[in-house]
């Protein structure tokens, strides 16, 4: 497996760069300092997030932290600007409202092999360091059902992924991938180039994982690739939020949701226990990456990765058809 996870728990930035609401400077700070502190040595962050914000934020926060004692991501495919532009003009598609609070700069899409290499060094002076570990193509297929996808993909394919490719191959950067919120861009990046993994958000989760299961896992796993599961909460519905994929979330899936919960409950189980075991159990997974705004959340999550949850609670999600028959599920401990 190339892309690993220290611990198999990492940190995600995008709530640094105020998704879905203003954080305060010095609880973004002191929530990295408690994921370091909760023995975190994974983090993950993007230029998207905030408009630069969240790596801006993730430089200052872990400066005072030796460098070789942690394993650094962002991910290529969108530049930040110095010009102006109003949140409500950027065109992100379905992740275009979720950092109106960021920083206002305009973003701009380039999956080019120059755009590359500009966006990380770009990223290496906001996070304040030498050097990136492993790098993601953002999202080379958001508008995965308009016409214009293919061509944007196949243009990260020849751009970001080439330089990559490159740039792995003399050392500057341990490996490579996509990180997506869909699985087929990933089958395809697997049969036109080399990616060491990939950074999946919301694809391997208790409330969507059957596409990711019929191909995309045994894949992974039969080659020996990473894969690290963002958003395992699918954008906190599964944490006692009401977003879903980024939205407010549907009447269905709030109530398969409540149908989980039910079952938790039985078991006297906390259903973010069950969310982030399910997700760590599939052996092609290297580890996954909750986000956290606040820093009582970083222990929580490492609590409930760890809480025991009874074999019979799984085996009733999966009769009730809550969870894939064929999915893989811890051994109760």
């Amino acid at each position: 497996m190339r892309i690993t996870i220290p611990n198999r728990i990492g940190f995600g930035t995008a709530p640094l760069g105020n998704m879905f609401r203003e954080i305060p400077e010095q609880e973004a700070l002191d929530t990295v300092e408690a994921a370091w502190q909760s023995g975190i040595r994974y983090f993950d962050g993007a230029p998207l997030y905030g408009a630069g914000l969240a790596e801006i934020r993730l430089g200052e926060a872990l400066k005072a932290h030796p460098r070789d004692e942690y394993v650094l991501g962002t991910k290529v495919g969108r530049l930040i600007l110095d010009e102006i532009e109003a949140p409500n003009a950027r065109d992100l598609g379905e992740k275009g409202g979720l950092f109106e609070h960021g920083l206002p700069n305009k973003i701009v899409y380039d999956y080019s092999e120059d755009g590359t290499l500009r966006s990380i060094d770009d990223s290496l002076r906001r996070l304040n360091t030498d050097r990136l570990d492993y790098v993601w193509i953002h999202d080379p297929a958001q508008d995965f059902h308009g016409e214009h996808w293919l061509s944007v993909f196949n243009t990260a394919m020849k751009g970001a992924a080439r330089a990559l490719t490159r740039l792995r191959e003399e050392g500057v950067i341990k490996a490579w991938g996509l990180g997506v919120n869909r699985v087929e861009p990933c089958e395809l990046a697997m049969e036109q180039a080399d990616p060491d993994g990939f950074l999946i958000a919301g694809r391997y989760t208790l409330l969507d994982h059957e596409a990711a299961l019929s191909k995309l896992m045994p894949a992974c796993e039969a080659r020996g690739l990473g894969i690290v599961v963002g958003g395992p909460y699918n954008s906190g519905l599964l944490a006692g939020g009401d977003h879903f994929e980024y939205q407010k979330a549907p009447a269905a899936m709030i109530e398969r949701v409540q149908h989980i919960k039910r079952i938790c409950e039985r078991f006297n189980v906390d259903i973010k226990a069950v969310a982030l075991q399910f997700s760590l159990a599939h052996p092609a997974v290297a580890g996954i990456i909750p986000g956290a705004s606040r820093p009582g959340r970083i222990s929580e999550n490492i609590a409930l990765a760890a809480a025991p949850v009874p074999a019979d609670l799984w085996a009733l999600l999966k009769q009730d058809g809550l969870i894939a028959a064929n999915a893989p599920v811890p051994v109760a401990r």
